[in-house]
């Protein structure tokens, strides 16, 4: 049965609302917990999560006698995770380790072991992975509404909106290695399903591993050295190599038609599926490599795959220099003058101007038209129509537009209030630089749920470092207050 947290504080323990967080350390952490610890203390706040939690977490499960890990500790390690940007073994270290990490999440300050089993690393990923993106955007937005009152009281916002690629955890594609990667899945799932179904036939698996590979790296040499006549080279070596894919596609079809006239366990319909997928993936970058190489082909882009094992991978150019190609997702994001992200959102194969109503219209839903000061966007949202429509909302529309500019647009862009919010918005490169080193830089996370979990945890983790900095700025801004007192009194 899973509890909030633990209610009963044990004998040396210290309450997590009397954890003394360091104001003068520079590291990442002390912020977070100190955000965290905020979060736990102020009851609206503590509420309003811990229902959220509750209803994704524990829903309509039995309330048997089991223990799972307390709710406090899943949003813990998630946010801590990610402002750190380490992976579950560091995560495991630090739990058990870190004085400080512990008294937060209502543990005892030195680990005795009793607690080895429940925070092992594939336990805390087992757990942190119950929350989604919806849960994650609901506690974004109460964390947000908090910390605007709490750093900028009555403000009104002046809000920036723009774009840049969360990157998935790949290896740059090439047909060649893409195919490689399809031939080596069927081989090592099919020898090691055959073998346990007894089927012939893949006993020299590992030879045909070693001969696939040598001929993908053949290619790739052929295809990045010079030399006279190298057309012709890389036409020989990718003749053989497909050559012997088709050999490896005749055999995996003959095993998959064997294994589905057997009797199969749910693992093993499992490990099939997997199979499947492969050999489909095997047999459209025969295709492709023959198609574009052989005979020269353009291949259409929606035909492409860029990572068989995160086939949601995007080939992304942002028009820089360095990198000229990125491959994941666009993260676009909306930041106020404080810094904070207030909304964010995992593109799905969308440019930045068809986004331009959708973020306007939640932010204003989230605050209200008459909290909305200003919003602003780079020449890649501009769209004419949309501005219009938006200045009938918000009282100013900072959208720069692409190509020459008519008398009228020069006046508008040319007004010192424009001018002056357009030097505003490149504020929020710096957010987008935070950001990455919260871990949003490249995803650790598998498939697209685990993408964006780790997009939501990531913008949760940065909001709290921000309102953790104020916390603690205020802290010390008192303590040396006190302190100049206490010198006057001498």
């Amino acid at each position: 049965m899973r509890k909030r947290f633990e209610e009963q504080i044990a004998f040396g323990q210290t309450p997590i609302e009397s954890v003394v967080i360091p104001f003068k350390s520079r590291d990442e952490l002390p912020p977070v917990l100190a955000a965290l610890q905020w979060i736990y203390i102020t009851p609206e706040i503590n509420e309003q999560i811990f229902q959220l939690l509750e209803k994704k977490v524990i829903g309509n499960k039995k309330q048997t006698g089991r223990k799972g890990m307390e709710l406090w500790h899943i949003l813990v390690l998630g946010v801590v995770r990610l402002a750190l940007d380490c992976d579950y073994d560091r995560l495991e270290y630090l739990v058990h380790y870190d004085k400080l990490m512990r008294q937060i999440m209502g543990l005892d300050s030195t680990f005795s072991g009793e607690f080895g089993k429940g925070f092992h690393q594939k336990t805390i990923s087992e757990n942190v992975c119950h929350v989604d993106e919806d849960l994650l955007q609901k506690i974004n937005e109460i964390v947000v509404k908090a910390g605007r009152s709490l750093i900028k009281k009555k403000e009104k916002i002046l809000a920036k909106t723009d774009t840049y690629v969360l990157e998935s955890n790949v290896h740059f594609p090439t047909d060649f290695n893409l195919l490689w990667d399809a031939s080596r899945k069927c081989i090592r799932l099919l020898s090691q399903l055959c073998e346990v179904k007894d089927i012939e036939g893949w006993r020299k698996s590992k030879n045909w591993e070693q001969q696939i590979k040598g001929l993908m790296r053949m290619c790739g040499r052929a295809n990045h050295s010079g030399g006279s006549k190298k057309k012709e080279r890389i036409d020989e070596l990718t003749t053989r190599y497909l050559e012997k894919a088709y050999q490896l596609e005749a055999k995996v079809y003959a095993s998959v038609k064997t294994l589905f006239t057997m009797e199969l366990s749910q693992v093993e319909m499992l490990v099939l599926a997997d199979v499947n997928y492969f050999h489909e993936m095997l047999i459209k970058h025969i295709d492709l490599i023959d198609r574009r190489i052989l005979k020269n082909e353009q291949i259409p882009h929606e035909e492409k795959v860029f990572f068989l094992f995160e086939p949601f991978t995007e080939w992304l150019t942002k028009g820089k220099l360095r990198p000229s190609v990125e491959l994941g997702k666009k993260l676009l994001i909306t930041t106020d003058q404080s810094g904070l992200v207030i909304d964010y959102k995992v593109l799905e194969k969308s440019s930045d101007s068809a986004e331009t109503i959708g973020v306007v219209d939640r932010v204003l839903n989230r605050f209200g038209a008459d909290f909305i000061g200003s919003m602003s966007f780079d020449k890649g949202f501009s769209n004419e129509s949309d501005r219009e429509l938006l200045s009938l909302f918000i009282p100013e529309v900072i959208m720069p537009k692409k190509g020459r500019l008519s008398k009228e647009e020069k006046a508008r862009e040319g007004h010192r209030k424009f001018k002056a919010l357009r030097h505003q918005h490149s504020a929020i490169e710096s957010n987008i630089n935070s950001l990455e080193h919260h871990g949003l830089n490249r995803c650790r996370d598998k498939g697209i749920s685990g993408f964006t979990r780790y997009a939501g945890l990531g913008i949760l983790a940065y909001n709290l470092h921000k309102i953790g900095n104020h916390l603690l700025s205020k802290k010390k801004i008192v303590m040396f207050r006190e302190k100049e007192k206490l010198l006057k009194a001498a």
